[in-house]
């Protein structure tokens, strides 16, 4: 898959870096959204996209947000991130998805009228044909929408609501896959998703409390303003390459000594505790954090990318009122999850 950032796409040649050669995108068909999650409705839209693409003899393409529109006029409001960019385009290359356009959501963007924003996916993106959800809306007048675009002379595709088995009155969403993470339901977050929940991020440098207290942890880069699971899980860890491949083995090859770690449930895994959230007893800035310990192992995992599969949900953050009561609380959640992972298949 190929990816573009919209600047580069439609900026004038003599406004592009000396190094840098204009990119003509090949005729496409294109869905457009936020794609977070890339739940089983969203895939069912890429579907729609590559059928008409492998008919009519075009390219696939996906534009997507940064940041997503709510994270842009809201912040602090904006729902949490089920997918970072890096995690979206794996999941969207592993659909299929050809071309990747990355659209910076700024006030210059969202200024375009629907005029101008039709003339950019026809006269600049080479766009042919169009897979929009019957609800699309765009311009800054909100004036634009399917027929505006077909009025235009674009063919477009409406995809319906995309409901799951369980409940046909349900529509697969972002939001129903949040509210199913942020109460630990797991199970039932991965049956929308079509997949394991997981997060993808580089193991950066903390604040080292967690070896005070005998349990060190890596704490892993979340990249999104909030995420959309909080509290203490059973995970099993795998380390990626620069391609985003499964490195085998990758973290007992590290380990140092005869502390290799505990072996998770997937291959080339290892078995790890996490606490998400804001570590609301440490005296520290209550930024969301993810930091995973994993019992039994001694490593340098410093600049690894590291890739986190939620398995089970514990309980959630709970505040302590001394170090001593945290590194207690520590001590019997990891037991308990050691316990868990005791009655558990390993692949």
């Amino acid at each position: 898959m190929n990816t573009y950032f919209l600047e580069q796409l439609i900026a004038s040649p003599s406004t592009l870096p000396a190094d840098t050669s204009p990119v003509d995108l090949a005729p496409c068909v294109l869905t457009i959204g936020n794609f977070d999650g890339v739940h089983l409705g969203h895939q069912a839209m890429l579907a729609q996209v590559r059928d008409i693409a492998n008919t009519q003899n075009l390219h696939s393409a996906v534009m997507i947000f940064e940041p997503q529109p709510r994270e842009f006029f809201a912040p602090a409001k904006a729902p949490a991130r089920l997918t970072n960019l890096v995690e979206k385009q794996a999941l969207l290359a592993e659909h299929g998805v050809d071309t990747l356009i990355v659209a910076s959501f700024d006030d210059e963007f969202r200024s375009l009228s629907a005029q101008a924003f039709a003339d950019l996916l026809a006269l600049r993106l080479n766009v042919k044909a169009l897979v929009l959800g019957d609800d699309f809306k765009f311009g800054h007048d909100r004036t634009g929408d399917s027929q505006f675009l077909r009025d235009y002379g674009l063919n477009v595709t409406n995809l319906h609501t995309v409901t799951d088995d369980s409940s046909k009155a349900a529509r697969i969403s972002s939001t129903r896959v949040r509210d199913l993470l942020l109460a630990g339901d797991i199970d039932s977050a991965n049956v929308l998703l079509g997949r394991d929940y997981t997060m993808t991020g580089s193991v950066v440098s903390g604040d080292k409390i967690g070896r005070t207290m005998d349990f060190p942890t890596a704490n892993i880069n979340l990249d999104r303003l909030k995420p959309a699971l909080h509290g203490i899980f059973a995970v099993d860890v795998v380390s990626l390459d620069g391609k985003g491949g499964i490195i085998p083995h990758g973290l007992a090859k590290l380990a140092t000594g005869k502390k290799t770690g505990m072996v998770g449930l997937r291959p080339h895994s290892l078995f790890g505790t996490a606490n998400i959230g804001i570590r609301p007893s440490i005296n520290k800035a209550h930024n969301w954090r993810l930091e995973v310990h994993f019992p039994e192992f001694e490593g340098n995992l410093y600049d690894l990318t590291l890739q986190v599969r939620f398995l089970h949900f514990l309980h959630g953050e709970r505040r302590y009122e001394s170090l001593e009561d945290l590194k207690a609380g520590i001590h019997q959640d990891v037991k308990e999850l050691l316990e868990w992972r005791e009655h558990q298949q390993i692949s």
